[in-house]
């Protein structure tokens, strides 16, 4: 699964990798420990252009009766996404990108548990596949949410955990954005583990386990605890 990551990058940088517009919302950078439940920035395109926003993590589906189905559906899996009722539409019309530059796993052995950050082996921003909803209240809320896609583990993944969340190739974002392409086989068959010889991972501090913290120091190397 993905349930942690970080964005220690400015709103600036987001919006030059990104080539968006003014985002809707001012997002404030960096977050060294974003959690499900809380607001996440998001790139989604409008037909036109990339546009940068928030949108909260854990999906409530339009046809919800309530939102709190949202802390159960932070993450959807590649493999079954064209069979839950909550995913196989929104993977024709609502594609989004979270941007982040590191995600947090636990490798665990025997009851030790060690968190690790993984990022990209130049600490470039990557792009998360994400599926996106807009949800309405009895009272009139709207509420955007979004789930994260995840996938079989690479290489470097394998040793930590059965799953990683989508990272597309740079060269496979506009396609995943874009707002007329329908091509469900297409789109699904970018849902695949990113090349391990990219990335790296490494110990961080326990701290990171809880979501109260966000501090520079969650995301410096540790000694391993085994």
């Amino acid at each position: 699964m993905c349930g942690r990551y970080t964005v220690v990058v400015s709103m600036e940088e987001l919006m030059l990798r990104y080539l968006s517009e003014v985002p809707t919302t001012y997002y404030r950078t960096p977050k060294y420990n974003l959690a499900p439940m809380q607001m996440v920035p998001a790139v989604v395109n409008d037909g036109t252009a990339n546009r940068l926003g928030e949108l909260r993590w854990g999906l409530v589906p339009s046809w919800a009766q309530d939102d709190k189905i949202g802390s159960k559906m932070i993450n959807a899996r590649a493999e079954t996404i064209l069979e839950k009722p909550s995913f196989k539409t929104l993977i024709r019309r609502k594609r989004a990108i979270v941007p982040a530059d590191g995600f947090y796993e636990w490798k665990k052995s025997g009851n030790a548990k060690q968190p690790m950050r993984i990022t990209l082996k130049d600490g470039a921003v990557f792009s998360m596949a994400a599926l996106y909803d807009t949800w309405m209240s009895p009272d009139g809320r709207k509420i955007s949410t979004c789930t994260i896609i995840t996938t079989t583990p690479n290489g470097l993944m394998a040793d930590i955990h059965d799953r990683m969340p989508v990272i597309l190739r740079p060269e496979d974002e506009a396609e995943w954005l874009a707002r007329g392409n329908e091509d469900v086989a297409r789109l699904t068959g970018l849902l695949v583990p990113y090349d391990a010889a990219k990335m790296r991972a490494y110990p961080v501090s326990p701290l990171v386990g809880n979501v109260k913290n966000d501090s520079p120091e969650l995301i410096e190397e540790q000694m391993a605890l085994f």
